[in-house]
């Protein structure tokens, strides 16, 4: 995936390529060095041991879900337009992935695809990961910067850092289903027992038009969702199959 640093700000384009849950190096020999957290002021990924100089920036805790990053849907909705983005419940959270990930399989049939990788989604959603969306506003729309809050606080969790691992412990549920948690913003949320799963699972699918209703607690004042929603599905769009009366 090609993301042009040259059309993102600063923390964005940081964000997307720095790698995270390695050791810190200045805490090398300490317990829980990990580095989770990323601060979007110093742009900078950090380990619990470094958040003291830090305590007043924004910080947003990287979470890991089987081998992947992720962020919390509450604290990514802060800083981006998610509208569109798959996302995960798991651990009692909505969670959305950070990067793309690897393809399971190379079969494309009919269904609902991620603008970008292609990757086989549930209704209503358009992109299986944050980058993923990016790239598409990069490619299509020429930046990001209608789609992006201005964000003056963003704290860590009142109860302190956890260790960050999601465990893929739940079931995979439709999008919108009661288990899933309030706040995000309208998106819903899967359950997934895990990503690399083989097992037949049913998903009740909905309806697009309920997507209109999304609406972020602070948006931009430019509201883009139906046109990469049109975009889009005028791409999928083919003749349809019906079976014969008799």
């Amino acid at each position: 995936m090609f993301l042009d640093s040259h059309l993102l700000p600063r923390w964005l384009e940081v964000l997307l390529t720095e790698k995270f849950y390695n050791a810190c190096i200045i805490h090398e020999e300490a317990k829980k060095n990990e580095k989770n957290v990323y601060c979007l002021d110093c742009c900078i990924s950090l380990c619990p041991h470094c958040l003291s100089p830090h305590r007043s920036h924004r910080l947003l805790q990287i979470r890991r879900y089987v081998y992947n990053d992720v962020i919390r849907l509450d604290d990514a909705a802060k800083l981006i337009d998610c509208a569109f983005v798959q996302s995960y419940t798991t651990n009692s959270a909505k969670v959305v992935f950070l990067h793309q990930r690897p393809q399971t399989r190379n079969f494309r049939g009919s269904g609902n695809f991620c603008g970008t990788c292609d990757r086989s989604l549930q209704d209503p959603y358009l992109f299986c990961s944050l980058s993923c969306k990016i790239d598409y506003l990069l490619r299509t729309k020429g930046g990001v910067s209608k789609y992006l809050f201005d964000c003056k606080f963003l704290s860590l969790p009142e109860a302190g850092l956890d260790d960050g691992l999601m465990t893929p412990d739940t079931v995979l549920e439709p999008a919108g289903s009661s288990r899933t948690s309030s706040g995000s913003g309208g998106n819903g949320g899967v359950d997934c027992r895990t990503l690399a799963c083989t097992a037949t699972t049913e998903i009740v699918r909905k309806k697009r038009s309920n997507l209109s209703s999304y609406r972020p607690e602070c948006r931009p004042v430019y509201s883009p969702v139906s046109e990469i929603s049109a975009s889009l599905m005028n791409r999928r769009k083919g003749t349809p199959q019906r079976a014969p009366l008799y």
